[in-house]
C-alpha cells in the first residue's frame, strides 16, 4: 500500500516535472519514465530544484524579517 504524499513532496514534484519541462525532458520522461533519463539529465533538473529550494527559503527568510 502507497503512503499519501505530504504537501511538501507534492510541490516537489510539481517542481521537478516543470523543470522537466522547462529543459525538454517530458516527452521523454513521458514515454519512458524517470528511468530513461540519463545521470546528466536527472542532476541538471536536481541542481535546478535545489537552486530553486534555496530562493524559495532565501525568500521564506526576507518575508520572516519584514513582518518583524
Amino acid at each position: 500500500m502507497k503512503k499519501e504524499l505530504t504537501p511538501e513532496q507534492k510541490a516537489d514534484l510539481r517542481m521537478k516535472y516543470e523543470i522537466a519541462e522547462e529543459l525538454g525532458l517530458l516527452d521523454k520522461i513521458t514515454e519512458n519514465g524517470w528511468k530513461g533519463l540519463t545521470s546528466r539529465e536527472s542532476g541538471r533538473i536536481g541542481g535546478i530544484m535545489g537552486k530553486r529550494k534555496r530562493a524559495q527559503m532565501q525568500e521564506g527568510k526576507k518575508e520572516k524579517k519584514a513582518d518583524e
